[in-house]
């Protein structure tokens, strides 16, 4: 019985799909971090509207409603399933922190200076205020390290991997 314990959480830690983990990490990553950015829009931290992403192609007065809101979020999961996607073909290879937090620091600059001034998805960055910078900062930066470091934990955590001693039982030994 402990030998196919052990071969199922070796099993486990070697064999799961990549592709497939970037599906769940990036659906995690958008229902988690995009309920807390519709709770940043409710408080007022930002000015940025919840449903940012659809404002290219709707009216900014229509984006205000319950339904968009919920359309918002559903947008943010699609972007963060992507995100992931990205992530793992580009950096997914790295360990650690430090690439999460530069990903999520990319994405913020791609979406609040680049892409979402230029197709319209947010306000000029010089217009949105200091308060609403600050927020969607940070929770770009959360959002980014979420996702590096899930990826970096799952793929390059090496001491999940080594084997059990035998007669342990699957605790820890004491060094000796």
């Amino acid at each position: 019985m402990e030998k196919q314990i052990r071969e199922n959480r070796e099993g486990d830690a070697r064999t799961k799909s990549p592709a497939l983990y970037a599906l769940i990490i990036g659906a995690a990553a958008g229902a988690i971090w995009g309920l807390l950015r519709w709770l940043a829009v409710a408080l007022n931290f930002t000015k940025v509207p919840q449903a940012f992403l659809a404002d290219p192609w709707m009216k900014r007065a229509a984006l205000n409603t319950i339904w968009w809101h919920l359309a918002g979020l559903g947008l943010f999961i699609v972007m963060s399933v992507i995100a992931a996607y990205a992530y793992w073909l580009l950096l997914g290879k790295l360990s650690g922190p430090w690439p999460g937090l530069w990903f999520g620091l990319v994405w913020w600059i791609a979406l609040f200076w680049w892409i979402g001034p230029v197709a319209g998805a947010v306000a000029p960055i010089k217009t949105i205020g200091w308060n609403s910078i600050f927020a969607e900062l940070c929770l770009y930066l959360a959002w980014g390290l979420f996702i590096g470091y899930s990826f970096a934990f799952e793929f390059h955590d090496e001491a999940a991997r080594e084997p059990a001693k035998e007669g342990s039982g699957g605790q820890p030994q004491p060094a000796s």
